[in-house]
């Protein structure tokens, strides 16, 4: 039948019928409207004839009989995602198993091309609709959440095209056969009080950064949603900023930053190694802040005797000039102790000197997602005949319960992994400090007292630093408003590797504060009342000052799969696991933060809660004392 119906369109498109041009006309069938569909007649724009295929597949056989009764009864955006509730049935076909039905969102682009996105099969009954539909077709509902800045292959957005939105039913009849049909939305006008609903999508990998614009209209000549995808920008990010700035800089330069440093180191190792010089090395921060900054105010308030060279940068793009290469392979040739705070690369192919020590002070507190080593065979993992990290001498971490992880991580043995707990948590233990700190924050931004403070801080999302990126477009900023803003403020602290742009409309103002600028994060966690993270380190640190924490883990699935972690997730997290907007805010309504989960997360990882790790690693790596003699 359906190729009877494809030779009837092309003899209709060839050799018009007077009598269906003269219907075309009263219709008033514009250029843009693909199809035209009566009782009697197809009338079929050929243009968009490709278009119009799916739905003659569907129209074609006995199942043109079938009589769809169909209906968008919610439609809401947030960005770009998109959530859309109704029912979908056939007339007389059952729908009373849920087994037995299935629906989905079908996109169809211009060239006809379809993308089938599944819909959460729901009883009718939970749409609460005024008119009242059969038993029959108990399982006629539906519900789905669509995100297009994630929607295609590798999470990227939806390709660039024009696509039109229908509705698919499929039903199985037991001792029959199956049902199919899929049809339009029909009119949603009502759901876009503007006429229409725009957003941005972007996509950040290390060799590609993609952005798009979204439109979404109700296209009145089909009756159904009209989806505008426009790519707007498309580019290797190498190929701009500091990537390029190296690419520019030429050979020359690349093999002074790598076998030039190395040969100088090795020239410089033929001198005597400063048994009293410190060099404290990073290419993640241009101050002394962090673990670097306890560390070295130990020393100093000990009046130590030692020497000490800072070699500071504020990421590893930034390039080094050749002065500081040098003066980089000679500090690191003739130091006694060369100590890290992050990852390091021009360190890691060097043969670190007998008598040297190269202590890394890692960043981060316990072991939550895994790292280096832990991640061969992942993405974004290491080669397993990597140099990186392999080279320590010495790891500090908060617990011995974690030592093998960051044993594995690192490619080193255990037993160079110290638990001394981490130096920048003994603020959490210094009542003066704290008072300090919260009274110079109300000062300077007074909006903070008076309320009850949530600060959101997650981690990024991508394999790194050149392809870090949050999708903001998960957070229901206007959900967020309605139900807090009378009793909280909401601060953000968004990870300094995160690329794209993030700006908070003007009229939540009063509510949302963008505070991702502020360098230490420790200091807000003084002020804050609920800390909304997802897998960030920054929860051992809050855990400390027992407060309420939310894991907003709206990706959790795939963050497993693709990153994975030490412990199973739900099992280890010290709060509420939330996947939605809806599933925060309820949590805070119903105050429920499992606390009583804080107090042995705490015992389990941090060895000492004494404020002391700074004295500890000054004890045990700078003057070579053992657990055994400070006791």
């Amino acid at each position: 039948m359906l190729s009877r119906i494809k030779r009837k369109i092309k003899r209709l498109i060839r050799r018009p019928d007077p009598s269906v041009t003269a219907y075309k006309k009263e219709s008033n069938m514009n250029a843009d409207q693909p199809m035209f569909v009566d009782d009697e007649r197809i009338i079929i724009n050929k243009d968009h004839l490709q278009e119009s295929l799916p739905l003659i597949n569907q129209m074609a056989g006995e199942q043109e009989q079938l009589i769809p009764r169909r209906k968008v009864t919610a439609l809401e955006w947030n960005g770009p995602i998109m959530k859309i509730k109704g029912y979908f049935y056939l007339e007389d076909i059952p729908m009373q198993d849920e087994d037995l039905v299935k629906k989905s969102l079908v996109l169809v682009d211009k060239l006809g091309r379809k993308m089938v996105i599944s819909l959460r099969d729901i009883p009718v009954d939970q749409l609460k609709l005024q008119e009242k539909i059969d038993p029959f077709y108990q399982w006629s509902g539906f519900e789905g959440v669509v995100n297009f800045a994630t929607i295609d292959t590798n999470n990227k957005p939806l390709p660039d095209s024009t696509y039109k939105a229908y509705i698919e039913t499929e039903v199985h009849v037991l001792g029959e056969k199956i049902f199919r049909k899929m049809f339009t939305l029909g009119n949603i006008e009502q759901f876009f009080s503007q006429g229409f609903h725009s957003a941005k999508m972007e996509y950040f990998t290390a060799k590609r950064e993609m952005k798009f614009n979204l439109l979404a209209t109700y296209d009145q000549t089909v009756k159904t949603l009209k989806i505008i995808s426009s790519n707007l920008k498309d580019f290797d990010p190498q190929e701009m900023g500091l990537d390029a700035e190296g690419k520019k800089w030429g050979v020359s330069h690349r093999f002074l930053n790598s076998t030039g440093f190395r040969l100088l180191y090795k020239m410089y190792c033929t001198l005597p190694i400063k048994e009293n010089k410190v060099l404290f090395a990073s290419d993640s921060r241009s101050d002394m802040s962090g673990n670097f900054s306890y560390v070295y105010e130990e020393m100093q308030r000990r009046e130590l005797d030692l020497d000490y060279h800072f070699m500071l940068k504020r990421g590893v793009g930034e390039k080094k000039t050749f002065r500081e290469i040098k003066e980089l392979a000679y500090h690191m040739a003739t130091a006694k102790f060369i100590i890290l705070d992050d990852f390091y690369p021009m360190v890691y192919p060097l043969k670190i000197r007998e008598d040297a020590e190269l202590v890394q002070l890692w960043h981060a507190v316990g072991a939550f997602k895994t790292f280096g080593f832990s991640r061969i065979g992942r993405p974004g993992g290491p080669s397993p005949q990597s140099k990186n990290h392999r080279n320590y001498t010495k790891a500090i971490v908060s617990s011995k319960n974690v030592a093998k992880y960051y044993a594995e991580g690192f490619g080193i043995d255990e037993d160079k992994v110290l638990s001394t707990g981490i130096p920048r948590t003994d603020v959490f233990f210094d009542k003066q400090y704290k008072e300090e700190v919260r009274q110079r924050l109300y000062e300077e931004f007074p909006f903070l007292e008076g309320k009850k403070v949530i600060t959101f801080a997650p981690t990024f999302r991508g394999n790194g630093q050149q392809s870090a990126h949050y999708p903001m477009e998960v957070l229901d900023l206007d959900a967020l408003y309605k139900e807090l803003h009378e009793e909280y403020v909401f601060l953000f602290k968004i990870h300094p590797f995160v690329k794209n742009d993030f700006n908070i409309p003007y009229q939540y103002k009063d509510f949302f504060y963008d505070f991702s600028s502020y360098r230490e994060i420790n200091d807000l966690l003084f002020v804050t009342d609920l800390l909304i993270t997802d897998y960030s380190s920054v929860c051992f640190e809050y855990a400390l000052l027992n407060k309420p924490m939310i894991f907003f883990a709206f990706d959790v699935e795939e963050y497993v799969q693709k990153r994975d972690f030490y412990y199973e997730f739900t099992s280890f997290i010290p709060g509420k696991l939330a996947r939605t907007t809806n599933d925060i805010v309820r949590t805070i309504h119903d105050e429920d933060y499992k606390m009583e989960k804080i107090q042995p997360f705490i015992e389990y990882f941090f060895d000492d809660h004494d404020g002391q790790s700074s004295s500890r690693v000054v004890d045990q790596i700078i003057l070579g004392k053992h657990n055994e003699e400070q006791q």
